[in-house]
């Protein structure tokens, strides 16, 4: 409702001049102007300009931009601490990835223990869940991890339109799922594979751990109570899902081999020459690799007959039996086979069966004792 306000100036006419105070309500007042003789009223609209209410339109938007503050130095270091050690954590299982998927041995940077090294437990059965290698999972929480963190810290556009804090949920679930996946795994490398170095296995425990502790701290104890139920809700999913797989019964599918350890009779004879020969390769350390079901190691010990080849240094790579997922003998693996037979003589390996007088030169025998009847 707009407001008039009525001035009355006597004469001389407009012979002073004053600002006059505008009520906010209106944006017009009239201006009276009243003669001297005829006593005539004439009212003059003026426009009055409020200035308040322009400043606390422009005021507006500075309290809306307020929103969209950026994150206090605790969450920056947080975000920080999530790149980096989710981007060591995906570098570490996408080459353990690698070694899965090309069925390559790796490196053991502490060396075996003395209940074996890390490659026994990376080619175990347990390194595959559900028929997946384990290290991609741990690829792709690692990624997922470290590419939150690095876009709340750059405030980069999230993935799938979520908000922040929807993004810190997503990143809270990640590192429970990821303790306690690393929790069952302890437990396992504890009771399954007492002795056993490990120090891949130690390291992405102890990033899983510490990220966990980090977004855990980050979200704050209050939000943290609301929550519990999920996070504990997703770590019993977990560990129920790595039990279910552990525990699922072996296919009975014929492709399936399962041969217990046994032993092959050698029945030939050995020639003076053929015991000679296994007594030396014996004495310069020669070796030979094998396997109780390869029908070529029974034929090479053959060649050296029944006394010949007890003389022999012969190690087994499968001395528990073989069927789908069995490791080599720590031994088998460090000499780097190929196949059976294998022969390491002098430091070189010989791949396959080999005739007794190809063993005899590369062994340097000497066999000018021998005729060539003997050797025959």
């Amino acid at each position: 409702m707009a407001t008039l306000a009525l001035l009355s100036l006597s004469s001389p006419p407009f012979s002073s001049h004053r600002s006059l105070p505008c009520s906010n309500l209106s944006r017009f007042a009239f201006l009276s102007r009243t003669s001297g003789w005829g006593r005539r009223t004439v009212q003059l609209p003026v426009i009055c300009s409020a200035s308040e209410p322009n400043q606390n339109a422009e005021s507006e938007p500075e309290t809306s931009s307020s929103d969209s503050s950026p994150p206090s130095s605790s969450s920056d270091l947080t975000y920080k601490l999530c790149a980096g050690l989710g981007g060591i954590g995906f570098l570490e299982t996408t080459y353990l990835t690698f070694l899965k998927l090309t069925n390559s041995d790796a490196f053991c940077p502490t060396g075996p223990g003395a209940g074996g090294s890390c490659g026994d437990i990376l080619n175990s059965d347990y390194a595959v869940v559900l028929g997946v290698p384990l290290p991609l999972f741990g690829m792709l929480a690692y990624g997922l991890v470290a590419t939150l963190g690095f876009q709340l810290l750059t405030a980069k556009n999230l993935p799938f339109g979520i908000g922040q804090s929807d993004a810190r949920l997503v990143l809270l679930g990640t590192t429970t799922s990821m303790a306690a996946a690393s929790a069952c795994f302890l437990y396992i490398l504890s009771t399954q594979f007492s002795g056993t170095s490990c120090s891949y296995c130690l390291l992405s425990a102890f990033l899983s751990f510490s990220l966990f502790f980090i977004t855990l701290k980050d979200f704050g104890f209050e939000k943290v109570q609301k929550e519990a139920g999920l996070l504990v809700c997703i770590a019993i999913l977990v560990a129920v899902t790595l039990n279910r797989s552990y525990s699922a019964p072996v296919s009975s599918s014929p492709t399936e081999i399962d041969l217990p350890y046994f032993t092959t009779e050698i029945t030939t004879p050995s020639s003076p020459f053929a015991v000679s020969l296994a007594k030396h390769l014996n004495s310069i350390g020669a070796k030979m690799y094998g396997a109780f079901w390869c029908s070529h190691c029974v034929e090479q010990k053959q060649m050296f007959g029944r006394e010949a080849a007890k003389e022999l240094n012969y190690v087994e790579c499968f001395p528990g039996g073989y069927r789908k997922g069995t490791i080599m003998a720590r031994e088998c693996i460090g000499a780097g086979l190929e196949g059976f037979p294998t022969w390491v003589i002098n430091g070189k390996v010989l791949s396959g069966e080999k005739d007794l007088l190809e063993l005899a030169k590369e062994s340097g025998f000497e066999l000018n004792e021998f005729s060539q009847t003997l050797i025959e």
